[in-house]
């Protein structure tokens, strides 16, 4: 990975039985953010638990902190924001093991 990327990643609390509210607003934002200068790619995971207290986390790749800073902070992204508590930071790689890939694509 680029040695300026950063990796967002986001845990959701979406309690059982919301999935479908929950992904509607995900995909409104993801939508939005698919177009905006530094995207990389996301990667949405739900946990395979249904008590898991965060049971959506997104892991999203950004050309640099600023850029993912200046497409969250414009007016309509937080007017689609979604509506689920959420824990979220940047993040650096520091080690990564390109070998995985994902089973959705």
């Amino acid at each position: 990975m680029d040695q300026q990327a950063v990796v967002l990643i986001n845990a959701f609390e979406v309690p059982s039985g919301e999935d479908e509210s929950f992904l509607v607003g995900w995909e409104r934002s993801h939508d939005f953010l698919l177009s905006q200068p530094g995207y990389r790619s996301s990667q949405l995971h739900k946990s395979t638990e249904t008590s898991a207290d965060f049971r959506y986390v997104n892991v999203a790749v950004w050309d640099s902190e600023e850029a993912f800073r200046a497409a969250t902070s414009r007016p309509e992204f937080r007017d689609i924001s979604i509506e689920y508590p959420l824990h979220s930071s940047v993040y650096e790689v520091v080690s990564a093991d390109q070998r995985w890939v994902s089973r959705a694509h």
